[in-house]
């Protein structure tokens, strides 16, 4: 299934499209067909062919495909008005999210929100609102961190190819930490203060951006002590902490943000993703004294908190309460990673078994002792899938992880359907690599 996407007949013409006429090779498509609709975590194309989204619309999708609560809300907000800018004429349920989405907050500090189109951008302005409070201009990231990929937010992020390839110079004042890796590395947390003096003066450092369970670069978990020790380190040299929550937040992990598991309170949080069922729609939600710092028009923009995104996310919101799909998140947690366990004792090629809810993944490895990355066979197997009607996206700074975040709203014979297609394609794998 996976290679050249089909020519097709475009709307009142006879004429077929070919989209690679039109269609730049830096734009693909994983899938080879196209989508005629979906249902919670599957999709079905024009024949009806069935194909398991075990990566929930790259993490947009916690409450799946087309839920019905979510369309009704954005079906009655089409009928009033699709647009205008909060800035000029305001809506209540810009506000209204505002006030939910500060009071899921970890902590006690009170906080407020804003909203714009793309996790990039959410990072972006979390950036400039650290700026405005400390006036300083560094910035600290961490190694195997995925922030966008806009001049700044490419900065930010780890992984050369494809982000960061031919698209230098990069944006100055960026500082990259390590992050633990507790499959590949020993590092000790009360290290990166030493490591952090030693690449810059911490007191021009105006904020440090994490990722409290690390998405694309791999799904990696953090110790207890990580994001506490973060916590002090920020408050010592007067740094902003921001936590970047696009892939981990929304209920994701078994709790609505990830940091909740380590007791952790940022200074700043980033959402998007999830947070509007699938519509484009981010935020930053932060503290009240540092959203206040910038001056009066100083954060906005023409399209963000669009009305019909943020009905979404209202009705996304509730649909997660209603339909209590944070503690579903460690029910599909619980399954997975079980079976990952499983897998791992059968198959040497699995190097590590990880993940928090429902936010896991299995490192796939050409030997346990050297632990190589098994880049290719994770595309073999990850192709294998695919062929068989299951999508499994990858991560990791070498792509041999696989990774899975399915939609919350998933059914459990469905998810050991696409678990089932994920082992067959293992076994078949590796019996033709022998």
């Amino acid at each position: 299934m996976s290679g050249r996407m089909p020519k097709f007949y475009s709307e009142g013409s006879n004429k077929k499209v070919d989209p690679e006429r039109y269609l730049p090779d830096a734009v693909g498509s994983f899938f080879s067909r196209y989508v005629d609709h979906g249902e919670g975590a599957v999709v079905f194309d024009e024949e009806g062919n069935e194909l398991i989204d075990l990566s929930g619309g790259w993490g947009c999708l916690a409450v799946g495909y087309s839920h019905p609560k979510v369309v009704e809300a954005v079906v009655a907000q089409a009928g009033k008005f699709f647009h205008t800018d909060f800035s000029a004429i305001p809506y209540e349920g810009y506000p209204a999210l505002a006030s939910k989405l500060a009071e899921l907050a970890p902590g006690e500090t009170p906080k407020k929100a804003v909203f714009f189109n793309s996790g990039a951008e959410a990072v972006e302005n979390a950036v400039k609102f650290a700026k405005a409070k400390t006036g300083r201009g560094g910035l600290v990231a961490f190694e195997n961190a995925f922030h966008g990929r806009t001049l700044l937010t490419m900065t930010l992020t780890h992984k050369a190819k494809p982000y960061k390839q031919g698209f230098g110079p990069f944006a100055p004042d960026v500082y990259r930490l390590p992050y633990p890796n507790t499959y590949r590395s020993n590092l000790k947390v009360d290290e990166l203060e030493r490591k952090l003096n030693a690449m810059v003066d911490p007191t021009d450092v105006a904020a440090m951006i994490v990722e409290p369970v690390i998405g694309e670069g791999g799904f990696l978990v953090p110790p207890d002590d990580f994001l506490p020790y973060l916590r002090e380190l920020a408050d010592k040299y007067g740094i902003q902490l921001i936590f970047d929550e696009i892939q981990s937040g929304v209920g994701r992990t078994g709790k609505f943000f990830a940091a909740e598991h380590f007791g952790v309170e940022a200074d700043l949080i980033t959402v998007a993703k999830s947070i509007a069922g699938g519509l484009p729609l981010s935020g930053v939600i932060g503290k009240s004294e540092v959203m206040d710092a910038p001056g009066p028009g100083s954060i906005g923009g023409t399209f963000t908190g669009n009305p019909l995104a943020i009905e979404s996310s209202l009705a996304t919101l509730r649909v997660i309460e209603e339909e209590g799909l944070i503690t579903r998140a460690k029910d599909i947690g619980e399954i997975v990673l079980g079976r990952f366990a499983e897998m791992k004792e059968r198959y040497d090629i699995i190097g590590d078994v990880r993940g928090l809810g429902a936010m896991d993944a299995l490192e796939l490895v050409e030997d346990r002792e050297t632990k190589e990355p098994a880049t290719d066979l994770t595309g073999e197997i990850v192709n294998r899938a695919l062929d068989r009607g299951v999508l499994l996206p990858t991560a990791g700074l070498y792509g041999n992880v696989i990774r899975l975040l399915t939609p919350l709203v998933i059914d459990f014979d469905t998810l050991r359907r696409g678990l089932d297609v994920l082992e067959e394609s293992i076994q078949q794998t590796l019996a033709e690599s022998d």
